[in-house]
């Protein structure tokens, strides 16, 4: 294949990324008076209020790691719990993901709801569960989700935040963002653009 060749063949799928609509979700109404003290409560009431909206799966989340090189990595997961103790997740240690934590033990997760225009973005140190926690997490899995897996390499892992980001877009691009950062006695908030400035106004 030639350069001009190759770019020929390029030339359609672009036309189609340029010509793609974003946003074309309905945001719900979001009073930025009435924030809980605590991100969790938030993001408990934002993923409630996916699911009745048949948001599918809103439980899914993307969690991104670092290899020893500091190269990154993402896949796609499911969210097991979230409680003062963290966010977590579970997978085999020896999978790529497990190494990766083992090495770097940091991570990002993020939350992508389309029809509701909403993210949720949350990073810091992650922490491996007991290993009485992680049986028992892999005890309530199916027999055949079970059947391959070795003894002792099924992990939970809690991510524990020290941000958290909740965005909701907006199609003239006043996008709005509440952050919660970890400090010594809670957390601090801050509210960001969009629905702020709106109100503001």
């Amino acid at each position: 294949m030639t350069h001009d060749d190759q770019d020929n063949d390029s030339v359609p799928i672009n036309d189609w990324l340029r010509g793609r609509h974003a946003l074309t979700g309905s945001a719900p109404e979001w009073n930025l008076n009435e924030l809980p003290v605590d991100p969790n409560d938030l993001f408990a009431s934002w993923l409630r209020a996916a699911d009745a909206a048949g948001v599918p799966e809103p439980h899914t989340v993307t969690l991104a790691t670092v290899d020893a090189d500091g190269s990154p990595d993402a896949r796609t997961l499911i969210l097991k719990r979230i409680d003062e103790r963290g966010w977590a997740f579970a997978s085999t240690r020896s999978s790529r993901k497990g190494a990766q934590l083992a090495a770097a033990p940091a991570a990002a997760l993020n939350f992508w709801w389309q029809p509701q225009v909403r993210a949720v973005r949350v990073r810091g140190r992650v922490q491996e569960a007991t290993a009485e926690e992680s049986a028992a997490d892999l005890a309530a899995r199916s027999a055949a989700a079970r059947a391959d897996i070795a003894d002792g390499d099924w992990v939970l892992w809690r991510l524990v935040p020290t941000r958290i980001e909740f965005w909701q877009g907006s199609r003239d691009r006043r996008h709005t963002r509440v952050v919660y950062d970890a400090a010594d006695a809670g957390w601090t908030v801050s509210v960001i653009g969009g629905a702020a400035d709106r109100e503001s106004a």
